[in-house]
């Protein structure tokens, strides 16, 4: 486990509302084969995007601070001891502990077997995939996650397609060329705010996505908040998205 004590100001100086989750789990177990050669001697949250200085899942824990978080479980998998190693001798303004899979348990099992971590199980807990570069207020979506009496409560993301489109009037003339527009779909973007009961819901080993959220999304229990427009949001899923992230990061903003 790796401790620090959180900072005696900003979001931990105040009240906060007990809909506002203080825990966090962080999924970083994947294999992150299409970053190859970076994760071949690190897991893919240990990817550092060019620039930064910093790993992907250094900058996820101090944006969950920032939300107020004082406690996260990192789920690890794939060379799990190199991502124990950072987060045991990085300096982290939350406190950490790191679980891992003993056998494969899927993305449902594996999230309830992390979460089985957090310190306070009545309580409820934001979770993020380990590849995800983002900013967006949290503290919102927790307040979205409660005004709709929630189970769970996805980020929703726009994102950019890779491909220029093209569009036509009704004669089929191109009147435009658009170089990688937003794509017309909204997407889980690999955050997420879930109730205390949801890890109950969880399957053992399997995938959640095929079997609790289809069941909370029929109960009308699943909520989905579009991340805010201009607000940063890119999976880090293949060494063109690293360059990418690199060009929108060093671009400043309008």
């Amino acid at each position: 486990m790796t401790t620090a004590e959180p900072a005696a100001h900003g979001p931990h100086a105040y009240p906060r509302p007990e809909h506002r989750p203080t825990q966090a789990v962080v999924l970083a177990g994947g294999q992150g084969s299409r970053l190859r050669p970076y994760t071949d001697d690190r897991p893919k949250p240990m990817v550092e995007i060019p620039g930064t200085g910093t790993p992907i899942i250094g900058h996820q824990l101090t944006w969950l601070a920032e939300a107020g978080v004082t406690d996260a479980v990192v789920s690890c998998g794939h060379l799990a001891e190199v991502l124990q190693e950072w987060l045991e001798s990085a300096d982290l303004p939350l406190r950490v502990t790191t679980v891992v899979e003993k056998e494969p348990l899927g993305r449902g099992g594996g999230l309830k077997f992390a979460a089985a971590h957090l310190p306070y199980q009545d309580r409820p807990w934001y979770a993020t995939n380990g590849d995800i570069w983002t900013r967006f207020s949290l503290q919102e979506m927790a307040d979205f996650h409660a005004e709709r009496e929630a189970t769970a409560t996805l980020a929703l993301a726009r994102p950019r397609i890779p491909w220029g489109a093209v569009e036509t009037n009704e004669f089929g003339h191109i009147t435009d060329f658009i170089e990688a527009p937003p794509s017309p779909y909204l997407i889980n973007a690999g955050v997420y705010v879930f109730s205390p009961e949801f890890a109950s819901l969880l399957p053992d080993t399997g995938d959640h996505e095929r079997t609790t959220f289809p069941r909370l999304a029929r109960a009308k229990r699943l909520a989905g908040f579009p991340i805010p427009q201009g607000a940063y949001w890119r999976a880090i899923d293949t060494a063109k998205d690293l360059t990418e992230a690199a060009k929108e990061l060093a671009t400043p903003a309008r």
